[in-house]
């Protein structure tokens, strides 16, 4: 189970060797410790671009993973990968099950509302424009509800959240 850090880079090493030391420390069960691992593992192989392996690693630790919130991040990495291979509709269902989680989760918000976004893109490019504007507005509502979360985060979606009307100044936070 436990394999050899791949990463090379000072911030990879300094997580991974602190993660040891705090598993070391705090009590937790073996499962945790387990699910922990798998979640480490997952997060090394998908820097490394290795979103399959990637992928067991996370399906391993959601099994085990009990705690809602941490249960919310690896719901979130499995969203990132599915997105990152062009995957929307199950990176969606992956991000929206975090949220269910962890509704503060203000990056699957933000990631949401980008899938929204490049497909009302395509929508409107297509000449379907009824559809656009609802993905578009779909789009709003996500970056809406990140920004609020984090008001200084995400200057461009409030750039176009204001040029295409959607938020003014006055109701912005």
């Amino acid at each position: 189970m436990v394999k050899i850090q791949r990463n090379d880079n000072f911030i990879d090493k300094t997580f991974t060797i602190m993660a040891d030391i705090l598993l070391k420390v705090f009590p937790a069960s073996k499962e945790e410790k387990q699910a922990f691992f798998y979640y480490k593992d997952g997060m090394s192989a998908q820097s490394d671009g290795e979103y399959a392996e990637a992928l067991e690693d996370y399906y391993e630790a959601l099994q085990m993973e009990e705690d809602p919130y941490d249960r919310s991040f690896i719901l979130y990495n499995i969203g990132l990968i599915y997105s990152s291979n062009g995957e929307y509709v199950k990176a969606l269902e992956y991000y929206h099950q975090a949220l269910e989680l962890n509704s503060s989760l203000m990056q699957a918000l933000n990631n949401i509302a980008v899938i929204y976004h490049y497909q009302g893109i395509k929508a409107f490019e297509k000449q379907n424009l009824e559809v656009a504007q609802l993905l578009f507005d779909k789009a709003a509502e996500y970056w809406k509800q990140a920004i609020n979360l984090a008001p200084n985060n995400y200057i461009e979606a409030r750039n176009w959240l204001q040029t295409t009307g959607r938020i003014t100044m006055e109701n912005m936070y």
